[in-house]
């Protein structure tokens, strides 16, 4: 599936995943620094803590960030899917699929009822097909954005991320493929624990495809077959 999004003119594939949330504060990270940094000696409380997303371009080496303040829920994934795409798709006339690889991480599983929900919502107000192909358990680590935390990690240890301000300047600073991130920070307070009841879910799985075997793992969305979402 990879290979053919990354063939087609009409097709492009993103890689998603949210990193573990970083802490906010003197902490030391263990790494090394030119500058003389003094970092705390006990693991005190946070100020804050942040929680990293990446939507990753594989083909084109372009990676975007958004830094969440509150949950990394399922509509902070799928409204991060949103402004990406509002910012993004004018690069891409032609392209009338996403295929999108994912983990099958909690807040965006193919079983979670709100995220399949905002995904439906998501294509009916862009008006474009959408694949969620799925890497299964422990196999997260071949999705393409899992790289890009790697090179983060190296760029930002050593310094002190004592203030959101630090952790936008080392994100936006590292450079992966040849390309600096674009950064958002995002400020809005997430619900947790929201959810369809059976009724409603049962509404939104007549609007996807499941594969026949693999119907955990790779969903089709086609927007061409409903013209509005579920309210």
């Amino acid at each position: 599936m990879n290979e053919e999004a990354d063939a087609s003119e009409t097709m492009l594939r993103i890689s998603c995943d949210a990193k573990a949330a970083v802490k906010i504060g003197a902490f030391s990270r263990l790494g090394n620094s030119r500058a003389n940094v003094r970092a705390t000696d006990h693991d005190f409380r946070a100020d804050e803590v942040v929680i990293p997303y990446g939507i990753f371009l594989p083909k084109h080496g372009k990676l975007s960030l958004y830094l969440c303040r509150s949950k990394a829920t399922a509509d902070f994934i799928v409204d991060c899917l949103g402004v990406w795409w509002r910012d993004t798709k004018a690069c891409f006339p032609k392209v009338t699929k996403l295929v999108i690889d994912l983990d099958n991480g909690p807040e965006n599983h193919s079983r979670r009822t709100q995220f399949m929900k905002r995904m439906v919502d998501f294509a009916v107000q862009h008006q474009i097909d959408v694949r969620l192909a799925y890497y299964p358990p422990y196999h997260s680590k071949y999705n393409s954005v899992e790289r890009c935390w790697g090179v983060l990690e190296q760029h930002w240890d050593g310094g002190l991320l004592d203030s959101l301000d630090a952790v936008v300047g080392y994100a936006t600073s590292m450079t992966y493929k040849g390309h600096s991130p674009v950064v958002h920070v995002i400020n809005q307070v997430y619900q947790t624990g929201v959810r369809l009841t059976q009724a409603l879910m049962a509404e939104i799985e007549m609007q996807i495809s499941r594969f026949e075997t693999l119907g955990r793992w790779f969903i089709d969305i086609a927007c061409s077959q409903f013209h509005e979402a579920v309210s």
